[in-house]
């Protein structure tokens, strides 16, 4: 068994303007301040890394970690979600997703993409360049408009789409591997690699790729009611990174698990601060614990409710609170009668 790293913090719902949370320096003090370790940088936030120089300079990678150090935290992965979404976009959002790609992208899906492409491969460099063996990412979605559809599917369209998204994800892999990099696809609503099973087909058509890893989030697997402390026993060899993110869902006689279009407030499944919703992090923890899970415990701060900064300072003490020193010994270890295998012959009545 291993003891779970942390408390890490993800910057990206953190990263603004204004002072502290405007530069790599300042937001890491920050973090550090509010009881963190580390901290998961979203690579496309110029503020915070400059991912070019990244991908090609060990020297500033080492600088950057150097200045992590200086400053209470080490850095435990980058997450290029906003890229991952963009190497696959059904054409129904892309204007929903061109504010992800630079300005001179937008209106140009295929540049767009070419360019979501180009930024997981530096990505995937600047981990290497930082000595990180993972790293985040959400698969992008191509079938997901045909979720639940009616009328219904056409027969072979989910497996198009799927044979499409492993064709753009393969490459990407490859490179991966090459460098010594997983990616954790965080399984999340809205991606195509939404749950266990879309996860399995992705795998089956990327020849159950070494790469394709999982970001587990117990919050999105509540809120689609699914045995997420079971999930982890299926996937145990492929859990690479975790998010402490929490929810609650409180259906109503007026709505379910689609929320009825509210708001976040409104909906009956929301996301809430660790500790304040109903994912069970007890057992979580333990069963990471029991799989052997050598990552970090990461916060991901999503609440309708609390302030995130409240948020962010409550949630390196519940991490704390949660991560479970794992024993060298069985507690039953001083009852030991030291007997050999002869001993348990006679002791099974086999001696003689």
């Amino acid at each position: 068994m291993k003891t779970l790293k942390g408390p890490g913090l993800f910057l990206a719902q953190f990263v603004g303007a204004q002072a502290p949370f405007d530069t790599f320096d300042g937001i890491a003090a920050w973090a550090s301040g509010c009881g963190y370790k580390g901290v998961q940088i979203p690579s496309g936030e110029t503020g915070l890394i400059d991912l070019d120089l990244a991908a090609t300079s060990t020297t500033y990678c080492d600088d950057l970690k150097g200045r992590g150090a200086e400053n209470g935290v080490e850095i435990t992965e980058l997450s290029a979600h906003v890229q991952g979404q963009l190497v696959a976009v059904h054409p129904a959002y892309d204007l929903a997703f061109d504010g992800f790609a630079p300005t001179g992208l937008r209106g140009n899906p295929a540049a767009r993409q070419a360019w979501a492409v180009d930024q997981m491969y530096k990505t995937i460099d600047a981990s290497a360049n930082l000595g990180l063996d993972r790293m985040a990412a959400f698969s992008g979605a191509l079938a997901w408009p045909y979720l639940y559809p009616w009328p219904q599917r056409p027969a072979g369209l989910i497996e198009a789409a799927f044979d499409e998204l492993a064709k753009r994800w393969r490459p990407i892999l490859d490179h991966a591997q090459q460098r010594g990099v997983k990616i954790c696809y965080e399984i999340h609503p809205g991606e195509d690699l939404h749950d266990g099973i879309s996860f399995e087909m992705f795998l089956d058509r990327v020849d159950q790729h070494s790469s394709a890893m999982m970001l587990y989030d117990p919050s999105h697997y509540l809120l689609q009611q699914l045995d997420y402390v079971a999930h982890l026993d299926i996937y145990a060899d492929r859990i690479g990174m975790f998010h402490v993110k929490d929810a609650e869902f409180n259906p109503t006689g007026r709505q379910g698990v689609y929320g009825g279009f509210q708001s976040w407030v409104d909906r009956a499944g929301r996301f809430r601060s660790p500790g304040d919703g109903q994912v069970d992090f007890k057992a979580i923890f333990a069963k990471l614990a029991m799989i052997d899970f050598d990552g970090w415990a990461v916060v991901e701060w999503e609440c309708a409710l609390k302030h995130p900064e409240d948020g962010a300072r409550e949630g390196a003490q519940f991490v704390r609170d949660h991560i479970i020193r794992v024993t060298e010994r069985a507690f039953d270890d001083f009852a030991s009668s030291g007997t050999d295998h002869a001993a348990n012959l006679n002791m099974l009545g086999l001696g003689g």
